[in-house]
This record gives C-alpha cells, sequence and structure tokens, in this order.
C-alpha cells in the first residue's frame, strides 16, 4: 500500500537531515511560530504561548501515528542546527495524491535550503506512490511560489477569500504537481 507508516523516513540531502517531528521539537519550532515575518503567509498569526505550539506539534505526530502525515524537522547534517519543519498532510491513500509545504526560520532564508528540502520530499513522495502534490500560497507570496515553480508545480487556481487572516479575507493560489 502507498505510503505504509509504520517506521517513519529519514531523508538526507546534500546539506540537510530531515527527522520525523516529535514532541520535543517543539521547542525548536516555538521561535519559527512566534516570528511575524515567518508567519506572515500562513494561514494563522504569530503563536507566543509555547505551550499553544506544543499541542499543534502533539496534533502533527498524533497524524502521523495515524497515518495521516509526515512531518520532518529540518536539520543541517553538518551540526544538526534546526531550520524549520516540512511536511506531506493530508494523505489521501486512495487518489494517491498530498499536500506539501515547509516552514523556514528567517536566518534560513536565502540559502537554497527551501528547494533542497522540498526536491526532496517531492522524490520521496513519488517512489512512495503519490501521483499528486498540491500546495497553496497566500497571495503575495512571491516567494514560495517561485519555489514552486522551480520544482515544476502548476498554478491550479485562486481560492478567493479562502483564509480568514487578522480580521480579513485572503485569497490563496492552489499549485499542484503530477508526478
Amino acid at each position: 500500500m502507498i505510503l505504509e507508516l509504520k517506521r517513519l523516513p529519514i531523508l538526507e540531502t546534500e546539506r540537510l537531515r530531515l527527522d520525523p517531528l516529535t514532541a520535543d521539537d517543539a521547542n525548536e519550532i516555538f521561535p519559527l511560530m512566534d516570528d511575524s515575518e515567518v508567519m506572515a503567509y500562513w494561514d494563522s498569526p504569530e503563536i507566543d504561548d509555547p505551550d499553544v505550539v506544543a499541542e499543534i506539534v502533539r496534533g502533527q505526530v498524533d497524524d502521523m501515528a495515524a497515518g495521516k502525515a509526515i512531518h520532518w524537522a529540518i536539520r543541517t547534517l553538518a551540526t544538526g542546527e534546526f531550520l524549520g519543519s516540512c511536511y506531506l498532510a493530508d494523505i489521501d491513500r486512495k487518489h494517491r495524491r498530498a499536500e506539501v509545504g515547509f516552514m523556514l526560520g528567517r536566518d534560513a532564508w536565502g540559502h537554497g535550503y527551501a528547494l533542497e528540502t522540498m526536491r526532496n520530499v517531492t522524490a520521496y513522495a513519488a517512489v512512495s506512490g503519490l501521483r499528486k502534490l498540491v500546495a497553496r500560497t497566500h497571495l503575495g507570496n512571491r516567494r514560495s511560489e517561485s519555489l514552486l515553480q522551480k520544482l515544476r508545480f502548476k498554478e491550479e487556481g485562486l481560492l478567493r477569500g479562502h483564509i480568514l487572516k487578522d480580521g480579513e479575507r485572503r485569497d490563496c493560489r492552489l499549485f499542484g504537481l503530477l508526478l
């Protein structure tokens, strides 16, 4: 069966190691989720309560145990420095598709880590039997849109008013990649 998750995968690139997320990673994810620039194009505003972030991470770990998603912590191979996280979520085995995404701390921006990570995750998805990946960006997130285009994702539509954030409706772009 596609993406059997009895043993969660560890992925490596030339510079990075992607380890399955654990509840302990909440301490490293908190500073990212508390950063307004990192969270500018996420569905929720920054989160200044470490207990809330810990609960989110516990939910992600639970989703992995249930086979619904894979969330990875992104670390450098050289030093083990935490850079961010990435995921395959909403895994639909029947239709062989999933949603893909990532979050990096500001110090990791501009070094090619996101592209390196997402190339590895999309390759893993393909060899795992998935045939379609989707990604969603908030309108105006040119960096993520450019990254998705480098990965050969195609824009598939505009989701008008898709997200309510900070009291206003936000449009999102939907991208897809056939594997």
